[in-house]
C-alpha cells in the first residue's frame, strides 16, 4: 500500500471518530457539539496543509525520477519558498545541470571520435563483442575496394582477397606488416577498448606503399647511375680500342684472319649487348612525368591490339576485347600508358604460351581495366615479390617489364593489382581514375 493512500485513510479515520463524537455530543449539549464541529473543521484544514507539506516533495521526487528515466535533463525546478523542499530543489537541480553537462560533453566527445575516425588517412575496422565487423571508415574502404558494399556483421574471414587471411593474422600489440600482389604493403595494429563494461577491438592499417616505394627509388636511381656511369666509361674506351684493333685485321695472316674478325665481332656484340642492357635500366630511371591529355582509351586498345595480332595468331592464342559502346577519353600520357599496357599483354601471352585465351575488359563503373589470361598463373611463393624493381622469374629475364609498369602507373595516380583467382585466370586491374580523370 502507497504512503498516500495510508495517509488518506488514516485521515478518514481520524475525522470519522471525531464525526462520532460530535453525533454523541449534539445529544447531550449543542455547545460542545459546536466547538466538536469547529474542532473537525480545523483539523480538516490542517490535514490538507499537512498532505500538501508531505506529498508534493514526493510530487517533485518523482517528476524527477520520471526526466532521469526519460534522460531528460532540461527539466529543472523552480523554489516554492520551504526551506526543506527548496533545499531537496536546489540539489536535484545542481545534479541534472551536471548529468547535462556530461551528456553534452560526451556527446562532443563522441562526435569529435567519429569525425576523426571518418577522416583519417589510416583505415579502421570497428569489431563488436563477437569479433565482428561493425564499421569501416572510407580509408579501411579504399584500400579493401569495398566502396559501396556493407560488412557490418561479418567475420574478418570473410573479407575479399587476401585481406581475410593477412588481418586474421594480426595479434594485440604486436605491428604486423604484410604486401599485396607484390605492390602495396601495410602495417596493421590491433587493440581493444571498453565499451560499457566490456572489451572491444579494432584494427588500425597504415599504408606503407608510397614511402617505401619512394625509399626503393632513390636506391636504385643511385645504383643504376653508377652502374651507367662505369658500364659507359668502360664500353666507350672498349669500343675504341676494337675499333682500332679492326685496323689491323688485313695484317693477320690469312690463315688466322677469319678466327680473328669472328672474335673481334663477338667482343663487339658482347659491348653492345652490355650497352643495351644498362639502357634498359636507365629507361627506368629516365621515365620522364607523364604529359597527360585526354586519350579515347577504346582507339587505344583497339591499336595495341593491330600491334599484337602477328604474335598472337602465330601462338594460336585468342584475344577477346569487350569494350564500353560510348567512347571514354582518360586524362594520361598516351606513350607511356601504351608502353605500360603493351608489357602487360606481352607478360599475359607469355604466361599462356600458346593454343589459350587473353581477355580485355574495359568497364564505366568502377572505371577498371582488366587483362586476364588462363595461362599457368601466379605462384604463391612469387606473389609477395611482384613488382619488386628488376625480380624476375624467367632466368634471363631482368625485371625490368613489371619495374616500369610500376612507375608509370604511379606517377599516373592509378591503382592497380596482379593476382591469380581461384577460377585458374590471372588478373592484372588497373583503376584508370586520378585527380584528373575524366
Amino acid at each position: 500500500m502507497k504512503l498516500r493512500t495510508k495517509f488518506i485513510f488514516f485521515a478518514v479515520f481520524v475525522h470519522g471518530l471525531l464525526a462520532v463524537m460530535a453525533y454523541f455530543l449534539l445529544q447531550e449539549n449543542k455547545l460542545l457539539f459546536i466547538g466538536m464541529e469547529l474542532l473537525v473543521l480545523l483539523s480538516v484544514v490542517l490535514t490538507v496543509n499537512l498532505y500538501n507539506a508531505f506529498f508534493k516533495p514526493l510530487n517533485l521526487i518523482r517528476a524527477g525520477i520520471e526526466s532521469i528515466r526519460d534522460k531528460d535533463f532540461s527539466t529543472k525546478f523552480v523554489q516554492v519558498g520551504q526551506p526543506e523542499l527548496d533545499e531537496l530543489v536546489d540539489v536535484y537541480n545542481r545534479m541534472i545541470e551536471q548529468l547535462r553537462q556530461e551528456r553534452v560533453a560526451q556527446a562532443e566527445k563522441h562526435f569529435l571520435l567519429e569525425k576523426i575516425i571518418q577522416a583519417s588517412p589510416a583505415g579502421i575496422i570497428l569489431l563488436d563483442f563477437d569479433g565482428r565487423i561493425e564499421s569501416i571508415n572510407p580509408a579501411a574502404e579504399r584500400y579493401l575496394y569495398l566502396s559501396g558494399q556493407s560488412w557490418q556483421g561479418s567475420e574478418l574471414a570473410a573479407l575479399p582477397n587476401t585481406w581475410a587471411r593477412e588481418l586474421t593474422q594480426v595479434q594485440v600489440g604486436q605491428p604486423y606488416t604484410f604486401r599485396l600482389n607484390g605492390i602495396r604493403t601495410f602495417r596493421a595494429h590491433r587493440a581493444h577498448f571498453i565499451d560499457r563494461g566490456f572489451q572491444r577491438a579494432f584494427i588500425m592499417i597504415e599504408e606503407l606503399t608510397e614511402a617505401i616505394i619512394k625509399n626503393e627509388r632513390q636506391a636504385y636511381e643511385k645504383v643504376i647511375r653508377m652502374m651507367s656511369h662505369e658500364v659507359n666509361n668502360s664500353t666507350g674506351a672498349i669500343n675504341s680500342i676494337l675499333d682500332s684493333v679492326q685496323f689491323y685485321t688485313p695484317q693477320i695472316d690469312e690463315e688466322h684472319r677469319e678466327d680473328f674478325t669472328y672474335a673481334l665481332q663477338v667482343a663487339i656484340d658482347r659491348n653492345a649487348n652490355l650497352s643495351r642492357f644498362m639502357a634498359n635500366f636507365a629507361d627506368v630511371v629516365r621515365l620522364p612525368a607523364p604529359s597527360k591529355k585526354p586519350v579515347q582509351v577504346q582507339a587505344l586498345l583497339k591499336r595495341l591490339e593491330r600491334l599484337m595480332l602477328p604474335q598472337l595468331e602465330q601462338r594460336h592464342i585468342q584475344l577477346t576485347m569487350k569494350l564500353p559502346a560510348s567512347p571514354l577519353c582518360i586524362y594520361m600520357d598516351e606513350q607511356q600508358l601504351e608502353q605500360a599496357l603493351l608489357n602487360i599483354l606481352k607478360n599475359a601471352m607469355e604466361a599462356v604460351k600458346s593454343d589459350g585465351n587473353i581477355w580485355v575488359e574495359l568497364q564505366e563503373q568502377p572505371l577498371c581495366l582488366t587483362i586476364s589470361d588462363n595461362g599457368e598463373g601466379i605462384p604463391e611463393h612469387v606473389r609477395p615479390k611482384l613488382f619488386t624493381p628488376f625480380f624476375s622469374t624467367k632466368e634471363t629475364g631482368q625485371g625490368i617489364g613489371l619495374t616500369m609498369i610500376r612507375e608509370i602507373l604511379l606517377s599516373h595516380g592509378f591503382q592497380f593489382s596482379l593476382e591469380s583467382g581461384s577460377n585458374g585466370l590471372t588478373n592484372f586491374k588497373i583503376f584508370l581514375t586520378s585527380e584528373q580523370s575524366k
